[in-house]
């Protein structure tokens, strides 16, 4: 079957993996994951994760969860289209995080190179340098000679993320949708952590799935779309759905 162009699209999840779309009971997940299944004529598939395009395959090819048919991964800094089980950047949308990044890696890892409280992660990621973070040690002084030049992200209590200025989940999804032609309201963005905080200050509709992250959830308190979901993750986003009115036959939760 042909699929559609994104813009022709009914309903479009834009969704974090952990604690989001990989969150809730077996029943929540088995009953979201055959409804978009089941629509993938009209219901188009994005993950916004900080995890990584080798990882999202390899979840994917094993049937943990449906292929999406975008990602926004690396919290931001990857945009790339899926084609069968294929993930390619799209040069074109990375350019900005490309030059934003300028190959800074190492500089980066120079200046946290003894920084208390901070393992370097030991994926090798293109546009951010990310560690394992431990409060009990760390000293923020350590990251004060980064700021002004890039964003520093601590997030879920145990991650510390060093991005390129201005890129996040958000604004790369923003740029994803445009270049797609994708209806903004006919989306709904999903997490449950802190370094998902951008997607629902896009104005988005957004799921703040149940169990969420304490931060996360006074961070979007006062957001109008943000909508605090009772069900935590899969169970979470099926029930903003409903709220939203996104589609006309969505699933019930599972009790």
């Amino acid at each position: 079957m042909t699929r559609p162009i994104p813009a022709d699209w009914r309903f479009t999840l834009a969704t974090d993996l952990d604690g989001t779309f990989l969150g809730g009971t077996d029943a929540m997940r088995k009953t979201l994951y055959d409804w978009i299944e089941a629509r993938r004529s009209e219901v188009g598939l994005i993950f916004v994760t900080g995890r990584d395009p080798d990882f999202i395959a390899r979840m994917c090819a094993d049937g943990v969860m449906p292929w999406p048919d975008f990602i926004v991964g690396d919290v931001g800094t990857t945009i790339a289209g899926v084609d069968g089980r294929t993930i390619a950047p799209i040069a074109e949308l990375e350019r900005h995080i490309t030059d934003t990044w300028g190959d800074r890696g190492d500089h980066v890892r120079g200046v946290l190179k003894d920084a208390p409280g901070l393992v370097e992660q030991d994926t090798a990621f293109r546009h951010r340098v990310s560690y394992h973070w431990d409060p009990a040690t760390y000293d923020p002084a350590s990251v004060t000679p980064l700021e002004e030049a890039f964003d520093i992200l601590i997030s879920h209590g145990c991650y510390l993320d060093v991005l390129p200025k201005g890129v996040s989940k958000g604004p790369s999804l923003l740029r994803l949708l445009d270049q797609l032609g994708i209806d903004p309201e006919t989306v709904l963005v999903a997490g449950d952590t802190l370094n998902d905080l951008s997607m629902f200050q896009t104005g988005l509709h957004g799921a703040v799935v149940g169990e969420s992250e304490q931060g996360l959830l006074d961070a979007t308190r006062d957001l109008p779309r943000a909508r605090h979901c009772d069900a935590p993750g899969t169970g979470g986003i099926l029930e903003a759905i409903r709220a939203f009115g996104l589609h006309p036959d969505v699933a019930e939760v599972p009790a």
